[in-house]
C-alpha cells in the first residue's frame, strides 16, 4: 500500500513540484509575475536535487522515476501557462515553432499511454539536457527577455528528445525507467530479456 511514509527524500522533492502547482497557478491568476518566477525557479531546482539525491543515496525506484517525470511534466506545463499569461506577445509571434515542437510531444504521450498505460520515465541524457535548456529559457524570459538562439536550441532539442522517446517506446515492450538513450537501449538487458 502506498502511503506518505513510503516516500523517500528524493520522492518528496518530486512531490513538492506537484503540490506547488496550484499555488503557482494562483500566482499567475493574480498577475504576480516576479513571485511566480521565483517559485518556478525553486521548482526547477528541486528537479535537479531529487535526481542527484536518488543516485547518490542509491534510492532510485520505478515509482520515484514516475513521480519525477510527472513533476517535470506539470512544472513544464505551469511554466508554459505562465508564458502565455505574462509573455503572450512572444508566444503569439512564435506559435508555429511551438506547435512544431508540441505536436510530436503529444503523439509521444498518446503512444506511451496506449502501450504502457502511463507516461514514460526513460530519463535519457537528451531529455535531461532538453529540460535544462527549457528551464533556463523559460526563467530567463520571465526574469528578463527572450534569447532567441536559446529558444531555437530548445525547440531543436525538444524535437530530438521526443523522437528519441518515441523510438524507445517502440523498442521496449514493457514500461521501464532509466534508459540513458537509444545507444544504451540496444545493450539493455531488460529489453533483450523481453525479446527472448
Amino acid at each position: 500500500m502506498l502511503t506518505f511514509k513510503n516516500f523517500n527524500i528524493a520522492d518528496w522533492f518530486s512531490f513538492y513540484r506537484i503540490a506547488a502547482s496550484p499555488f503557482l497557478l494562483i500566482l499567475i491568476w493574480l498577475g504576480e509575475r516576479e513571485i511566480f518566477t521565483w517559485f518556478l525557479l525553486v521548482s526547477y531546482c528541486t528537479d535537479m536535487i531529487d535526481g542527484f539525491l536518488a543516485r547518490s543515496l542509491k534510492i532510485t525506484s520505478p515509482r520515484g522515476s514516475q513521480l519525477d517525470s510527472f513533476g517535470d511534466q506539470i512544472t513544464f506545463a505551469i511554466g508554459l501557462i505562465g508564458l502565455l499569461f505574462f509573455e503572450y506577445d512572444f508566444m503569439k509571434e512564435n506559435y508555429i515553432l511551438i506547435l512544431i515542437a508540441f505536436i510530436p510531444y503529444g503523439i509521444q504521450m498518446v503512444l506511451a499511454f496506449r502501450k504502457y498505460g502511463k507516461a514514460t520515465a526513460f530519463h535519457t541524457y537528451l531529455a535531461k539536457l532538453s529540460a535544462i535548456i527549457q528551464g533556463v529559457f523559460i526563467l530567463w524570459l520571465l526574469f528578463f527577455n527572450p534569447i532567441y538562439w536559446l529558444f531555437y536550441t530548445m525547440i531543436v532539442l525538444g524535437l530530438l528528445e521526443t523522437i528519441e522517446e518515441i523510438t524507445l517506446i517502440f523498442m521496449y515492450d514493457k514500461w521501464v525507467a532509466g534508459v540513458k538513450g537509444i545507444y544504451w537501449a540496444f545493450r539493455d538487458k531488460r529489453r533483450l530479456a523481453s525479446e527472448k
